[in-house]
C-alpha cells in the first residue's frame, strides 16, 4: 500500500525512465541532489518489464521505498517501434467518398530522386480497410449532406466483421466544420464499443487532408498498444507501491500526463529523443550558450538537433518510418506524414547495435539494420554473431576489454573479433583496419545528421558547439566534430543516461493549434483567438498542476503566398496592434531569408495556423544533477588503441580530468558511457564536470 504522502525535505524521489533499443535507463533523484543511475538491457517485446526492473534497482541503490517517489517520468519508444515493425492495431479509414486513396496520393515526393528501386512504404491501413461515406463538407463549411446515421450503422458492421480494432475518421474539410466529424467519430465509438475510434479534428484541426488523414491512421495505428503498454506499466508501477502519477515526455519536449497520451498517442512517437534534447536545452541555458548541436547515439540511432538561444527548434509536422527522419523540405516522402508539433531531430539508422556488412559492390556498409539487445553485439555473448559498431569499438580498444553499464553488461572480446572477421575477409584487409572502416562510415553517415539541422537550415555548424551523450555518443562526437569543423564537444555528466536527466528537469507542456481563417488585418479577432487559445491551454495545465505557474508563448506558422511550407514565427507578448504585427513579418523575413537565402515583401506574407504553447516550468534544475558520480580518481591504464595507427592510450575516469587541457589520445571511462579523445584534440573538466573536448589548446570562454 502506497504510503503517506511526503515532500522532499523529508525523502521523496523522483524516478525517470527512458527505453531505448538497447539499454532502459533510470535515474532517481533525491533530497540534496542525490543522483543514482541505473541501465539495464532493455526487455522487448516486454519494455515495461525493463522500466519496473530499472526502477526497482534504482529505489534498492538509493536505499528508497517506493511510496517515496512523488514523480515517474517516462521516455518510450512503443510508439515508434509499432510503426516501424509493422506491428500496431489493424486499423480502418473512414472518409468522403472520392478520398479513400488520399494515403497512396500523398504529396507524390521522392526523398531519393534518382534511386529507381526506392519504394514508398505500404499505407497502414490497406484499401480494402477504406470506408467511404456519403457525406460532404463544403469548403465554406456547408453540409452537403451530413453522414447517415444508417450508413454509419452499415459501415459499422462491416468494420465489426472484418476484425478492426482502431478506426480513423478523417472527412474533407472537417478542420472548417470539426463538430460533424467529431458526431460521425462519437455514432462510430457507440456502434463499435472498445474500438479505439480517432477524429482527425481531435489531434490536427488544420487544412491539408493528407496530412491530417495520415496523423489521424498513425494516431489509431499506435492507440491500442499505446494503451496497453501506459495502463500494463501504470498497473506494474501501483502493484510495486509507487503511487506517483505517470507523465510521459511529448515529441514537442514537454510533459503530458497519462491519460491525455492515451488518447493522442501520435504525441510520443519521438518521445525518447526529445527528452534528450531538453536536457541539452537546460545545459545550455545554464552555460549561456547561444547555438548548440545536440548529437544523441545510442544502440540503435543516432539523432541531431539544433537549439538555438536556448530554445530547440519545433515543426509543426515530420515523418516517421522513412529511414532519416526529418521535418521539413523536399526530402520528404519517406515515411508516414505527421502533422503534430515535434522538435526538429534528424535521426539516422547507426547506433552502436548497427550492423556492419558489405554490398554487392565489396563497399563497407553500417546499419540500418540493428542488433538491438536481443541477442545483442557480438561481444555481449548472447548469442548474437552479426558484426556491429560496439564490435568494432572493442577491437580498437575504444570500450573496455571487461564491461560495460557498470559491469552489468559483459564483453568478450573474442567473440567480436570473430564477428568482423568476415567483413575483413570480404574486404581483403585485416581486423582492426575493417573495424576503423566501419567507425569512419559511421562517422561519414552521421554528418548528415548534423548537416541536416545546421547548413540545410542556413545554420554554420562551426559556429556551433556540440553536446555529444547516449552510450554511444562521446565515442564518436569529437570524430563528427572534426569532420563538420565544429570546435567544441561537451560531454555532460551521465551522459549515456542523459535523456533520463531532461526527464527530470523537463517541464509540463500542452499545446493548441488553430487555422487561420480571419481576415489578417482584422487584428482584434485575431487577439481574442490567441486569448481564448490560452486560457485553454492554461486551464488543462491547472488541472495537473494547480498551483503552478504557467508560461504561455503565441506563434504565427507563416509562409509567403504560394508557398507549401510554413515557418514558426514567436509573437511578442503585447496587444496585437499594427506595430506588432510588422515586427513579427520582419522576423518572419529574416529567418525565410536565412533558411532559404532570399525573403520577399509583406504583402505576400501569409499567416496560416495560430499556436498557442503553455508551459509549467520545472522546479528542478539542471544544475542539481551535474555533481561528478562517485569514482576513483586514480591514474587509470593504458590499452592499445587503433586510430590512423595504433597508440597506447591512457584510460581514466572522469573525475582524473583537471581543468587544465590534457592532449588526446584519451579514452575516458565513465558507468554509463566511454568517451574518446582522438589526437590531437585535448580535453579537460569544466567547472559543471563536463568533458570538454577541442580541437585547439584553450577551450572557449562559455565553457570553462
Amino acid at each position: 500500500m502506497p504510503g503517506p504522502a511526503v515532500t522532499e525535505l523529508d525523502g521523496s524521489w523522483r524516478v525517470a525512465a527512458d527505453i531505448g533499443g538497447t539499454f532502459t535507463d533510470v535515474i532517481a533523484l533525491g533530497p540534496g541532489g542525490r543522483v543514482v543511475p541505473v541501465k539495464v538491457l532493455s526487455t522487448p517485446p516486454d519494455f515495461g518489464s525493463g522500466v519496473l526492473g530499472g526502477t526497482r534497482a534504482a529505489l534498492s541503490a538509493a536505499g528508497a521505498l517506493p511510496y517515496q517517489v512523488t514523480a515517474m517520468l517516462h521516455a518510450t519508444t512503443v510508439a515508434t517501434n509499432a510503426i516501424l515493425e509493422m506491428r500496431g492495431a489493424p486499423t480502418a479509414l473512414v472518409t468522403t467518398r472520392g478520398f479513400r486513396d488520399v494515403l497512396e496520393l500523398g504529396r507524390l515526393r521522392r526523398p531519393l530522386l534518382y534511386d529507381l528501386s526506392w519504394q514508398r512504404p505500404a499505407p497502414l491501413v490497406p484499401r480494402r480497410h477504406r470506408y467511404e461515406i456519403d457525406q460532404r463538407i463544403t469548403a465554406d463549411g456547408r453540409l452537403e449532406p451530413p453522414a447517415d446515421s444508417a450508413e454509419l450503422a452499415r459501415v459499422a458492421g462491416e468494420i465489426r466483421a472484418a476484425g478492426i480494432e482502431a478506426v480513423a475518421v478523417c472527412l474533407i474539410n472537417s478542420h472548417v466544420r470539426p463538430e460533424e466529424e467529431r458526431r460521425v467519430a462519437a455514432e462510430l465509438r457507440a456502434l463499435l464499443p472498445g474500438t479505439y475510434v480517432t477524429a482527425s479534428v481531435d489531434i490536427t484541426p488544420q487544412p491539408q487532408e493528407y496530412e491530417r488523414t495520415s496523423t489521424a491512421v498513425v494516431n489509431s495505428y499506435v492507440g491500442p498498444q499505446v494503451h496497453d503498454y501506459v495502463t500494463a506499466l501504470g498497473e506494474g508501477l501501483r502493484d510495486a507501491g509507487v503511487s506517483a502519477p505517470l507523465m510521459i515526455m511529448q515529441s514537442s519536449g514537454g510533459l503530458l500526463d497519462a491519460p491525455s497520451v492515451v488518447g493522442r498517442p501520435v504525441q510520443i512517437i519521438e518521445s525518447g529523443p526529445a527528452a534528450g534534447v531538453i536536457a541539452v536545452r537546460k545545459l545550455s541555458q545554464l552555460m549561456g550558450l547561444d547555438s548548440v548541436v545536440a548529437f544523441d547515439m545510442g544502440g540503435t540511432t543516432a539523432k541531431a538537433s539544433l537549439i538555438e538561444n536556448g530554445e530547440p527548434f519545433v515543426a509543426g509536422d515530420y515523418e516517421v518510418g522513412g529511414g532519416m527522419n526529418i521535418t521539413r523540405g523536399m526530402g520528404k516522402g519517406a515515411g508516414y506524414a505527421l502533422r503534430v508539433p515535434s522538435i526538429d531531430i534528424a535521426e539516422v539508422g547507426a547506433g552502436g547495435g548497427s550492423v556492419i556488412s558489405t554490398d554487392i559492390a565489396g563497399s563497407l556498409r553500417v546499419g540500418p539494420e540493428s542488433a538491438g539487445s536481443r541477442p545483442g553485439p557480438a561481444c555481449y555473448g548472447n548469442g548474437g554473431t552479426s558484426p556491429t559498431l560496439t564490435d568494432a569499438n572493442v577491437v580498437l580498444g575504444y570500450l573496455s576489454p571487461q564491461a560495460l553499464a557498470g559491469g552489468r553488461v559483459t564483453i568478450e572480446p573474442d567473440l567480436a573479433r570473430r564477428a568482423i572477421a568476415p567483413v575483413a575477409q570480404d574486404l581483403g584487409i585485416d581486423i582492426p583496419a575493417a573495424a576503423r572502416g566501419a567507425y569512419e562510415v559511421a562517422v561519414s553517415s552521421m554528418t548528415k545528421a548534423v548537416k541536416a539541422v545546421t547548413s540545410e537550415r542556413g545554420r554554420d555548424p562551426r559556429e556551433a558547439v556540440m553536446v555529444a551523450f547516449g552510450g554511444a555518443g562521446p565515442l564518436y562526437g569529437a570524430a563528427i566534430a572534426r569532420e563538420l569543423g565544429i570546435g567544441t564537444v561537451i560531454v555532460p555528466v551521465h551522459t549515456g543516461l542523459f535523456s533520463s536527466l531532461g526527464l527530470l528537469v523537463a517541464d509540463t507542456e500542452r499545446q493548441s493549434v488553430v487555422p487561420h481563417r480571419a481576415d489578417p488585418d482584422a487584428l482584434d479577432l485575431l487577439g481574442a483567438e490567441f486569448d481564448r487559445m490560452a486560457k485553454e491551454v492554461t486551464e488543462a495545465l491547472r488541472e495537473a498542476a494547480p498551483s503552478a505557474h504557467t508560461e504561455v508563448r503565441r506563434v504565427f506558422d507563416m509562409r509567403y503566398r504560394g508557398q507549401r511550407f510554413e515557418l514558426s514565427i514567436t509573437v511578442p507578448d503585447g496587444e496585437l496592434d499594427p506595430g506588432l504585427m510588422a515586427s513579427v513579418r520582419q522576423r518572419f523575413h529574416a529567418e525565410h531569408h536565412r533558411t532559404y537565402g532570399r525573403a520577399g515583401t509583406d504583402e505576400l506574407v501569409e499567416i496560416v495556423n495560430l499556436r498557442v504553447r503553455g508551459r509549467v516550468p520545472n522546479p528542478v534544475g539542471v544544475e542539481r544533477l551535474l555533481s561528478l558520480p562517485p569514482s576513483a580518481p586514480g591514474a587509470g591504464t593504458t590499452r592499445e588503441c587503433r586510430f590512423d595507427r595504433t597508440e597506447p592510450t591512457p584510460v581514466i575516469p572522469r573525475a582524473a580530468l583537471s581543468p587544465e587541457p590534457r592532449p588526446g589520445p584519451l579514452v575516458i571511462e565513465d558507468m554509463d558511457s566511454t568517451t574518446l579523445v582522438p589526437p590531437p584534440a585535448t580535453a579537460h573538466r569544466d567547472r559543471f564536470n563536463n568533458i570538454v573536448i577541442s580541437w585547439t589548446a584553450t577551450a572557449p570562454e562559455a565553457t570553462s
